[in-house]
């Protein structure tokens, strides 16, 4: 709410004055009386208690006029943003291999896979402006959104992401395809795929290599994280009992095949051992990945000054009214 005549309100000063013109006692009596004790004796009706109110509905009456007369106007911002966009996939492994259980989240020990699920949606809720598609995958890619700007439901079809979803293996190259299939009639400007794996390439009929360098023709860049410790890790298991206990396993990721994607396709490759350090290589995906947003704010502003000059009126009428009764100065 701004004002058009803010100096209007150097008028609230003649108030005091006009309600003193208006409500100040006649230097002559309407009636005359030898002694006033008596008067003082005699119970106090309801118009002498309410005798306040004339005064005070004069008074807001004048206010609400000179709001009025500053004219108070209601300004509506627009904003127009003109950005360079981009539309960004994001592949997730969810092959068994996830189930490891080398991070830590919130104090407690957890498997791969909820750490990537949870870091993944903090990377969504920061990508404000971009297109983003999610897949899964393992032996085969299993598309969990398309591109699309609904960050709120991205986010929940993350959530439902689970281990061995889709029939186990790792198709490193069959996952970056699908992901350029998303790409493939995509206008924006940049096009990012963002790889996530703890394995080493052993299903799909597309090398890894392959796919790279159908990506880098598209002008697709991928970032390759390999998540996951390269020695041995902890797995849950179950004895001849059900009861569950875990077994140390060799879990170990093609380093060097990841590497080799990211070159080709003019990305970064990362390596994620801990909670931190995969949340710090998206922040630095983040950051790699952003444009320039130029944005035009407009103002436009609403005239409000109709509901103060009908408060006025309304309340000056009502004021005028009680006074011509016995609320007024007439005895």
């Amino acid at each position: 709410m701004i004002w058009a005549w803010p100096w209007m309100a150097a008028l609230v000063l003649c108030v005091p004055v006009l309600c003193y013109w208006r409500f100040a006692p006649r230097r002559r009596a309407p009636l005359r009386f030898s002694d006033g004790r008596a008067l003082r004796r005699l119970p106090r009706s309801w118009a002498v208690r309410a005798r306040f109110v004339p005064p005070v509905l004069y008074c807001a009456g004048l206010l609400a006029l000179i709001a009025a007369l500053a004219q108070p106007q209601h300004g509506i911002d627009e904003r127009r943003i003109n950005r360079e966009a981009i539309d960004m996939v994001l592949l997730i492994d969810v092959s068994s291999s996830m189930l490891a259980e080398d991070f830590h989240l919130d104090g407690r020990r957890v498997n791969r896979m909820e750490v990537c699920v949870h870091t993944a949606q903090e990377f969504i809720r920061r990508r404000r402006n971009d297109r983003i598609s999610v897949i899964a995958f393992a032996g085969v890619p299993f598309v969990m959104a398309p591109l699309t700007f609904d960050h709120g439901w991205l986010q929940q079809q993350v959530g439902r992401i689970e281990i061995a979803m889709v029939q186990d293996g790792t198709a490193i190259g069959s996952a970056i395809a699908s992901g350029l299939n998303r790409l493939r009639d995509s206008e924006a400007e940049s096009k990012v795929i963002v790889l996530l794996t703890d394995g080493v390439n052993n299903a799909g009929n597309i090398s890894p290599e392959n796919a790279a360098r159908a990506a880098a023709a598209l002008g697709v860049r991928v970032h390759a994280i390999g998540a996951g410790t390269q020695d041995y890790a902890p797995f849950p298991a179950r004895d001849p009992f059900g009861r569950q206990h875990y077994v140390q396993r060799r879990a170990v990721f093609d380093e060097e095949q990841l590497k080799r994607i990211a070159d080709i396709t003019g990305g970064q490759y990362f390596h994620a051992d801990d909670t931190e350090a995969l949340r710090q290589i998206y922040e630095a995906i983040d950051e790699l990945e952003r444009t320039e947003i130029e944005v035009h704010e407009y103002t436009r502003y609403e005239e409000r000054f109709m509901a103060f000059l009908w408060w006025a009126i309304g309340l000056l009428t009502l004021e005028r009214v009680l006074s011509l009764g016995r609320l007024g100065r007439w005895p």
